[in-house]
């Protein structure tokens, strides 16, 4: 028996699973993305049922594991009859747990524009809905870029879970090269180098909106 050992084409499908891997990331914040908005913005109404809806929203998903929701959305899923495929279903498991996220920071990111804004707005009789259109939500927007770039690190690496499925994403591709070549430190020294690669650069633009941001808002 001749074992396979680390090399060009085993480092090639670690970067084809790269490419899925960011790829789910991408799905994960485009859909958790509309869905944590569409929350926050019922966090922040006036009508006290929407509140308390999306907060027992909002700590549902963040009080379940991402790996629970994965299993239901999966296995949970397929025992009633509906089969969907790994990228679907890691795909809406990451979405739901993005939005519930989100929906907090931006949540925080509206009611942290000064309520003197929401006052000025009033005085010049805009609607509701102007008024966050206008005055609010370019503000919280600004406000919201740091720490939504910084989560984007988080989806990044939970998106490894989603190998218990058998999504073949960066790290699903890690176990089944060492099952062929038994060569552990090679092959997930590769994976960690990798994951460094992407989620690096999205800390350092977290970091460089976070300053930027704050020496504008002290001019």
């Amino acid at each position: 028996m001749t074992l396979r050992t680390f090399g060009f084409n085993e480092f090639g499908f670690l970067l084809q699973a790269l490419q899925w891997t960011v790829l789910l990331t991408v799905i994960a914040l485009i859909g958790g993305g509309l869905l944590g908005f569409a929350v926050a913005l019922a966090r922040t109404s006036h009508m006290r049922a929407l509140r308390a809806t999306a907060g027992t929203y909002i700590q549902v998903i963040q009080g379940v594991p991402v790996l629970m929701i994965l299993f239901l959305s999966y296995y949970g899923l397929s025992l009633a009859g509906f089969e969907l495929p790994p990228l679907i279903a890691a795909g809406a498991s990451m979405t739901i747990y993005a939005s519930g996220y989100l929906a907090e920071i931006w949540r925080g990111c509206i009611q942290a524009v000064p309520k003197q804004q929401w006052e000025a707005s009033d005085s010049l009789a805009m609607s509701r809905l102007q008024q966050c259109r206008y005055v609010i939500l370019p503000q919280a927007i600004r406000i919201s870029l740091p720490p939504s770039v910084g989560f984007a690190v988080q989806v990044v690496k939970n998106t490894s879970i989603t190998s218990i499925i058998g999504f073949v994403e960066l790290a699903r591709a890690g176990q089944l090269i060492n099952n062929t070549t038994f060569q552990p430190f090679r092959v997930f020294v590769a994976v960690a180098i990798l994951y460094f690669a992407v989620c690096y650069p999205l800390s350092q633009l977290s970091r460089w909106l976070e300053r930027r941001l704050h020496a504008a808002s002290n001019r």
